[in-house]
């Protein structure tokens, strides 16, 4: 207690000193900044991983089952195999393949999936994102599609207007024949972005099968798991126990990457925050090593009275965790602060701009998310006062070597 309140009083009596004063404020700021960028930039990366999970895994399928052929003729006795692992959720039906939208003059290459819409509403949120609710009258053996919004807007397409679906085909030697050509309504529109939204098309699984030509066949059987970190895993064990080659593929496959540089970046944001916090450490260093230099009478002085080099030392730790600790405090309050509107800010920033920072077309979501994190504000916090007591303890080492003879003697 008397370190700290010899550290206090040393503190107050710094005015004396301009270059001292002006050390000081700068090491409290740097950290103060360093603090904030830190957290802000965390709760970004936060808020990439929720809505990665909100948005796309709640929405694609964590894993697929299907034949090597294109064709799964027995899949209901596949899905009933899958369905016996308690690891699965659920799973349904799905066909797949690519084609061609048509509107007037325009063309777009797409992926064209075929869902069972009762199961589909079971397995995933997609219905949540269909824009005005058309999910309801999204039905069967009625000619319907339904599209991205980044499609829509390529083909110049909205809700209730017809566009032309074609399918290649081809005839038994494998040539290729005149695409065959459907229209279809868009009863609705999917509100995703990136590749989704510019990609994705949805028919009813009985549609699909129809314009296809394939019978009762699927493409193969998608599945959602209780853990989505342990996908590979599941599947592939679920795999081993069919009793037929069947093959296998999880949501890490095409967007792995996500998670993975979400994880990266992270990895680098707590280097960068150790580096960060380091420099700024280094000007307490300075503060203090002028501190001691400032103070060398007043050093003396306590020797004389009877203070050992503990106290001394004591003291000015904490003259410069007193230093961290309000610049440590101030950051978490700056950073907090400006990560909880993080949101708000950037579309100001985009508003000024005159452009979006975050490109629908390229990137799954067009805005900039943003969650704070407990964890991470202690983690930064402990870890900004430790790096803080490191840096004084050599300073506070030179406070003790102080001669208090020579001092007062104007040696």
């Amino acid at each position: 207690m008397l370190a700290l309140v010899l550290a206090k009083r040393f503190r107050k009596g710094r005015k004396q000193s301009a270059m001292l004063s002006l050390i000081s404020v700068i090491s409290t700021a740097s950290i103060a900044i360093g603090i904030a960028a830190l957290i802000i930039g965390l709760s970004a990366m936060n808020g990439f991983e929720r809505e990665l999970h909100n948005r796309v895994l709640s929405v694609i399928p964590h894993g697929e089952f299907f034949a090597a052929n294109g064709r799964l003729t027995n899949w209901r006795t596949v899905q009933q195999q899958i369905d016996q692992n308690p690891e699965i959720i659920s799973s349904a039906p799905f066909i797949r393949f690519t084609g061609l939208l048509e509107n007037g003059n325009k063309l777009k290459a797409v992926q064209v999936q075929g869902i069972d819409l009762e199961q589909e509403a079971q397995t995933s949120r997609l219905p949540k994102y269909i824009l005005a609710n058309r999910w309801q009258e999204f039905k069967p053996n009625s000619k319907q599609i339904l599209i991205g919004i980044g499609l829509a807007q390529s083909l110049a397409v909205k809700e209730g207007e017809w566009i032309t679906l074609m399918i290649p085909s081809s005839d038994s030697a494998g040539q290729l024949k005149q695409p065959r050509r459907i229209r279809l309504q868009v009863v609705g529109i999917m509100n995703f972005s990136g590749s989704l939204g510019n990609e994705l098309a949805l028919l009813p699984l009985i549609d699909a099968q129809k314009y296809l030509q394939i019978g009762d066949s699927v493409t193969g059987i998608q599945v959602n798991v209780k853990d989505i970190y342990q996908a590979n895993y599941v599947i592939n064990r679920i795999k081993l126990n069919l009793y037929q080659p069947i093959l296998t593929s999880s949501w890490e496959r095409s967007y792995g990457y996500m998670y993975h540089d979400i994880q990266m970046i992270r990895q680098i944001m707590y280097l960068a925050m150790i580096i960060v916090i380091s420099v700024a450490c280094f000007s307490i260093v300075s503060t203090l090593v002028i501190a001691v230099k400032d103070k060398q009478r007043e050093i003396a002085i306590l020797k004389t009275l009877g203070a050992n080099n503990r106290l001394i030392s004591q003291t000015f730790i904490c003259y410069g965790v007193i230093s961290g600790l309000i610049g440590s405090l101030v950051g978490v309050v700056l950073g907090v602060s400006i990560s909880s509107q993080l949101s708000q800010i950037v579309k100001g920033v985009e508003v000024l701009l005159g452009h979006s920072l975050l490109n629908s077309h390229i990137y799954f979501i067009d805005f900039l998310p943003s969650e704070i994190h407990l964890s991470d504000v202690i983690i930064v916090f402990f870890t900004s006062l430790l790096l803080t007591l490191i840096a004084s303890y050599y300073p506070a080492r030179r406070a003790c070597n102080v001669d208090p003879v020579k001092i007062l003697n104007g040696y």
